[in-house]
């Protein structure tokens, strides 16, 4: 799933780790998100929304969504 993580992350000079221990999960597992390697659970996703002050929709592209 395609992702604006890495760039939300930087623009608060935040570190993988520390976005990780923001949310509740590894460096490792922000990693695989921000690579698309894995998808989010819904929960992760909302608790990352909360920490960055922004919807899901912004962070995270539906790939069900009509183009």
């Amino acid at each position: 799933m395609k992702n604006r993580l890495k760039v939300l992350r930087a623009e608060r000079n935040w570190t993988q780790e520390e976005l990780g221990k923001r949310v509740g999960v590894s460096r490792q597992a922000i990693n695989a998100l921000e690579t698309e390697k894995h998808d989010p659970s819904l929960d992760l996703a909302y608790r990352i929304s909360k920490e960055f002050g922004t919807p899901v929709e912004t962070i995270f592209t539906n790939p069900y969504q009509p183009s």
